[in-house]
């Protein structure tokens, strides 16, 4: 199978929807969505890309701390993709909400 490598340019200035189809095209092609997504499952893999940055942290490896990261994002992405989430939309209606509660959302602690 031939490799074929993304352009910075595909990437870097994308607007977060625009990433989310990315990330799920990419995820498509590599055959994650070819049966019905089980979206449990599918959210418990991005809690697992946040698990292994949680490792790489603690062990000081940056470079892998990043990458996990990046992971958490690319199936947060591919998840919204494949679910049709206007993501830039729903991150503005949240921002919205959160900027209107109270400092530290009304806890002491």
């Amino acid at each position: 199978m031939s490799e074929t490598n993304l352009k910075e340019n595909e990437i870097k200035g994308r607007s977060l929807n625009e990433l989310s189809k990315l990330c799920h095209s990419i995820a498509r092609e590599k055959g994650f969505w070819d049966e019905k997504r089980n979206i449990g499952e599918a959210l418990m893999l991005v809690v697992t890309e946040l698990a292994e940055a949680m490792e790489a942290y603690r062990h000081q490896d940056d470079p892998h701390f990043n990458e996990e990261i990046a992971d958490t994002f690319i199936r947060l992405l591919d998840l919204c993709g494949g679910l049709n989430i206007d993501i830039e939309d729903e991150i503005f209606k949240k921002a919205q909400r959160n900027k209107n509660r109270p400092y530290k959302h009304g806890k002491i602690c």
